[in-house]
């Protein structure tokens, strides 16, 4: 049996920023860190953007946690917890007591109801590296899914030459993010850029082995290619939590210090549900900066230290030479309220509800997140005519 003051069961970015966290206020204190993956704690949104573009090496990903006090068990997942006894078991009979412990379990890739193996499921260092090598040797890819993954790895992977479709049920990429207009535009833009844009298409199976692949749309279109990607969101890996008698709820229920419903188990990252104080809401947030950013006040509330945390997370994207920062709610349903300096190209949108600004799309529009997040946390009535030129665009 293996005790540990801090036990951290995940080793992702929300694990590392703990890391760092436990030991800005705890220098000594024994942590240990079980994860699934064969790799230590790595950057996760290069895998589909800087990686690509050679702006950022393999070397400039890894995280440079502290090894002073931290051991790390790789390839390891934790099967079953025991609160009440403070113990962990993981899939190999391992046993481990904690004083604290932090749930950084992040989420687990949507899968399609086909294709097995022979698709791609970008989410970990090592199906970046299938990836990759499948790029240095073939040239024709399909990536299912419009979202965040989809349109990043869709651009990247044309940027390096590659013959891409994309396939999405939605009416365009980022469709549930941005306003019917500019779907429309970026729709168009992908395809400028040489990549078949296929929306309002329902990829149905997926047939051929190999590199000989074809996906089968509901039209019976098919689509050859040597390698598919999907990228259709997550589900928070919640099943420890909920067996252990957790709190859960879209994610594991957190309060302002990260404490679960167990005051010595904590929870930060993809997974945990958190009180976004700026929206006055709950939120449940898949992005870097919100994983750092709990991640390490998870790991200094864990050694002591009063934290409440009030955080509301940005999160950006690229897409070929189309970047964005924003922060709050992005959602196409809201009225949007478009302050464009060159339009599709520079400008500032502001996500409306009922007169109060609920999220900012800062377009090729730099520096000014801080300013965005204090608009949204005013929480002030506003018109559309107002907020032009409310976040200058430079």
């Amino acid at each position: 049996m293996l005790h540990y003051k801090y036990l951290i069961i995940g080793g992702g970015m929300a694990a590392a920023s703990a890391v760092e966290g436990i030991r800005e206020v705890d220098p000594g204190g024994e942590i240990g860190v079980i994860t699934a993956e064969g790799d230590p704690p790595y950057d996760r949104p290069p895998l589909s953007k800087q990686l690509w573009t050679g702006q950022k090496k393999m070397d400039d990903i890894l995280r440079p946690v502290s090894r002073e006090g931290v051991t790390f068990h790789l390839q390891r997942t934790a099967k079953t917890l025991k609160p009440a006894h403070k113990q962990v078991t993981d899939d190999t009979g391992e046993t481990y007591t904690f004083e604290k412990l932090l749930l950084a379990t992040g989420g687990t890739p949507r899968r399609l109801p086909f294709g097995g193996d022979n698709i791609i499921y970008l989410r970990t260092l090592e199906s970046y590296r299938r990836l990759r090598d499948l790029a240095g040797r073939e040239d024709a890819f399909a990536v299912i899914g419009g979202g965040f993954i989809g349109s990043e790895i869709a651009a990247a992977l044309a940027m390096n030459g590659k013959k891409v479709s994309i396939i999405m049920p939605e009416k365009g990429i980022c469709d549930r993010l941005f306003p019917a207009d500019v779907v429309a535009f970026l729709n168009d833009y992908y395809r400028q850029k040489g990549v078949e844009v296929l929306a309002n298409e329902m990829a149905a199976n997926l047939e051929g082995r190999g590199a000989d692949l074809e996906v089968v749309i509901k039209n019976n279109r098919r689509v050859a290619a040597n390698g598919v990607v999907a990228g259709i969101g997550i589900i928070p890996n919640v099943q420890l939590a909920e067996a252990a008698g957790l709190e859960t709820g879209n994610g594991i229920l957190v309060d302002a210090a990260l404490r679960t419903s167990h005051p010595d188990i904590f929870a930060a990252g993809d997974v945990a549900n958190f009180f976004d104080s700026a929206l006055g809401a709950r939120r449940r947030v898949e992005h870097e900066d919100l994983a750092n950013s709990m991640g390490k006040a998870a790991g200094r509330s864990m050694a002591g230290e009063p934290v409440n945390f009030r955080h509301s997370p940005m999160f950006y994207s690229d897409m070929f030479e189309i970047g964005y920062e924003a922060v709050g709610e992005l959602d196409s349903r809201l009225n949007v309220a478009a302050d464009w300096q060159e339009k599709y190209h520079t400008g500032v949108l502001y996500y409306l509800d009922e007169s109060q600004v609920r999220g900012v799309l800062l377009w090729n529009v730099w520096g000014k997140v801080d300013e965005a997040r204090a608009l949204i946390a005013a929480g002030e009535k506003v018109s559309a005519a107002s907020l032009k030129g409310r976040i200058a665009h430079s």
